[in-house]
């Protein structure tokens, strides 16, 4: 169940960024709803490599080099969803930062577990 509640989330936040940020556009929640799915599958596969090895880059910049990765990861999910469309890097950075701040808002308002 909170799988699916994050999915949801993060499908909330992809029509958030598109109405904050410039060339950032999404036809519907349906295109949000597979745009997040993608995104989550790109993250955790291309992404994770791609964060790994370029580490010592990512402490060098101060995590600056973090919100270029994932706004990579965004213009790749673009390119395979179909309804959702980032046209260029910068709107896909500008993004990437704006969507990890709404994330972030999105989980310290989600109840935590409970730890046995």
């Amino acid at each position: 169940m909170r799988l699916i509640l994050h999915w949801l989330l993060s499908a909330l936040a992809l029509m958030i960024v598109a109405h904050l940020v410039p060339g950032f556009y999404i036809r519907g929640f349906g295109s949000a709803l597979i745009a997040a799915l993608v995104i989550g599958l790109v993250n955790a596969t291309l992404g994770l490599f791609l964060k790994v090895v370029t580490f010592p880059f990512i402490i060098l910049t101060l995590g600056l080099f973090w919100f270029m990765i994932n706004a990579l990861m965004l213009m790749l999910a673009s390119k395979l969803v179909p309804g959702f469309m980032v046209r260029g890097f910068g709107p896909a950075f500008w993004g990437a930062i704006v969507l990890a701040l709404i994330n972030l808002l999105f989980r310290e308002l989600l109840p935590r577990r409970e730890r046995m």
